[in-house]
């Protein structure tokens, strides 16, 4: 039985005994079901993208609030001409809280987001406490008594009043919200939003606009916390600030790390695990320690310690791979027979494709760059070598639009690259790999190097939900597999990447820059940690990739692979160009014999 059969036949189980089940049983999986809601959205948010926010609770308050008003209010039927008891309104209500939703998320995003480290949970905290004091401030909103008198949700013309109906909603809802965040993670969207917990900088340099992502997956987060508050407001039938406040968001947080944060599985997992302990804890704790209180507060404290200590990736992995000797892997399938991508015709041999002029960098008082002037041409491979500390990092960041020059110009193709983004250089043709290695560890060597295509596919979230980008994301997996087989990586395309050497690592991002099928390829480092055998692979197939046409900058330090396959090399000191010229001219260049060898003399005996 693979893991997909398994899944359905748990929900076949669950349809068939929901209507035996009793009522409190029903009442739970409700809570659950609601409570799992919310926590996907934290998945998706703390999880995977590498965002903690405490203030969910108050996303949930927003849903509830607004079909709470237009449910109860007079002025709101009067003013959409329709009766106030109408089955509409519920369905309006809705409407107007994913909106409010998602236009106050966009809003707190383009603040909080900035925020870097311990401040953005603290900023979560910040607004999440805001809103909460907002509904209990409110009149029209009933301050703190809340709203009563929600009336129940009529669908096709079905009233769902008791907790059974409404439960098979609110699975139903919870089921498909799983189904579609899946099939967003597996997907060229996906691959994206992967990057953003750990690969910014790297995601930037393959084209994802990082800063977009992460408020489109704070709306997302928000969306189904909101979605959740409306769901709760009818089957309560009643509304109040109580159940949105700070300790509420701590608690959904709580299920997320519980359940296992990067899972999405783990969302009803940690919801169930919860709501249950909650549940139960506080029937029997006082009654063994014959007084009343909050005891079950501890014992989730307790509970947290040992998962941070013991299950660092929450239950729901563990869970996982203990059945999973019991059930087959899905089945790897050749996704890459389909669909075609857009090809970038490579410039004409010769031809300038990366110029950087008078380039200079100043870090304070610091001189990193000095009037640094070099070009590379279409159809050669040109190395950038110096002493540790000559300034070529700084210099491969700056014509890669990772940093910008204090002065001086970089040009692209002959477009004016100054101020401009990594991406942009992404996407007018640049692809690089980095002197600290920069990838996903935990994915497979394939998603890494189908991120480097980001850019060649156009399918957007609501696409890769519903399925619809399966011909271009089997072309984009196509074009990733063709060039881990072309770097020799096949036999480890679906290994997880951080399990690689580290010579490996750097041949996958090789292959990942090639992925976006670029006009220049910047490298730096590439064959460090490589054993002799693999350099001579590397230097063929760059002088292969230079017989195409594209153009290769190379920045290394091992002098008898970059002799072996350089063209044109460029001598950095301090920052500063000191040589420039063919491999021959420059091995004879006293300057740089000076600079590696500490002297002419030393030089020449050696």
């Amino acid at each position: 039985m693979t893991r997909r059969q398994f899944t359905l036949l748990a929900v076949a189980l669950l349809l068939v005994a929901w209507g035996f089940l009793p009522e409190f049983t029903i009442t739970m999986l409700n809570y659950i079901g609601l409570y799992a809601l919310v926590v996907a959205g934290l998945v998706m948010l703390t999880g995977v993208a590498g965002m903690t926010s405490f203030g969910q609770a108050a996303f949930v308050g927003l849903g509830a609030y607004a079909t709470a008003w237009f449910c109860t209010a007079p002025a709101a039927a009067s003013l959409l001409g329709l009766a106030p008891a109408s089955g509409a309104l519920p369905w309006i209500g809705l409407v107007a809280g994913l909106l409010l939703s998602a236009a106050v998320a966009w809003c707190l995003g383009e603040v909080t987001l900035r925020l870097s480290g311990h401040y953005l949970p603290l900023g979560t905290i910040a607004w999440g406490l805001s809103l909460y004091f907002l509904f209990g401030n409110l009149e029209f909103l009933g301050g703190h008594t809340g709203i009563a008198g929600l009336p129940a949700l009529s669908l096709g013309g079905l009233e769902l009043r008791s907790v059974r109906e409404l439960g098979l909603l609110t699975w139903a809802v919870l089921l498909l919200t799983l189904w579609a965040l899946h099939n967003l993670l597996d997907s060229r969207e996906g691959r994206a939003i992967r990057s953003l917990k750990s690969g910014r900088v790297m995601a930037e340099s393959m084209g994802v606009d990082t800063a977009r992502y992460r408020i489109k997956v704070f709306v997302l987060a928000a969306l189904l916390a909101s979605l959740s508050g409306w769901m709760y407001a009818h089957l309560q039938r009643f509304v109040n600030p109580t159940p949105f406040n700070l300790n509420i968001g701590i608690e959904y947080l709580f299920m997320a790390v519980v359940g296992g944060a990067g899972h999405l599985w783990g969302a009803v997992l940690g919801a169930a695990l919860i709501t249950l302990m909650k549940q139960y804890l506080q029937d029997i704790l006082p009654t063994l320690l014959g007084s009343s209180g909050n005891f079950e507060v501890i014992v989730f404290g307790l509970l947290m310690l040992l998962v941070l200590q013991r299950f660092s990736e929450g239950l729901w992995p563990n869970l996982a791979q203990f059945f999973g000797p019991y059930l087959r892997p899905p089945t790897v399938r050749n996704k890459g027979a389909a669909g075609h991508l857009a090809a970038r015709k490579l410039p004409e041999r010769g031809r300038i494709v990366l110029g950087a002029s008078n380039i200079c960098k100043r870090f304070g008082g610091l001189l990193a760059n000095h009037d640094v002037n070099l070009d590379v041409r279409s159809g050669e491979v040109h190395a950038l070598i110096g002493p540790n500390g000559a300034g070529k990092s700084t210099f491969f960041n700056m014509i890669s639009g990772v940093d910008d020059p204090t002065s001086g110009s970089v040009r692209l193709l002959d477009a004016d690259m100054r101020g401009l983004s990594s991406r942009a250089f992404a996407a007018g043709g640049l692809g690089r790999t980095f002197q600290h290695v920069r990838i996903l560890g935990n994915r497979s060597v394939l998603d890494n190097v189908a991120l480097g295509a980001h850019l060649r596919g156009r399918s957007g979230w609501i696409a890769a939900m519903l399925r619809l980008d399966r011909d271009e994301e089997a072309a984009l997996l196509g074009e990733a597999r063709r060039q881990i087989e072309r770097c020799g990586l096949g036999a480890q395309m679906h290994e997880m990447a951080g399990a690689l050497a580290l010579g490996q690592q750097r041949i996958v991002e090789i292959a990942r820059a090639l992925a976006g099928q670029p006009s220049v390829l910047l490298l730096d480092e590439p064959a460090a940690g490589l054993p002799y055998m693999d350099k001579q692979a590397l230097g063929q197939l760059l002088m292969q990739l230079r017989d195409e046409g594209m153009a290769i900058l190379v920045v290394e330090h091992d002098m008898e692979f970059v002799m072996n396959i350089a063209d044109r090399v460029t001598v950095l000191e301090f920052g500063e160009v000191i040589a420039h010229g063919s491999p021959a001219e420059v091995q004879v260049n006293p300057k740089v014999v000076e600079a590696y060898l500490g002297g002419v003399d030393a030089g020449l005996q050696a």
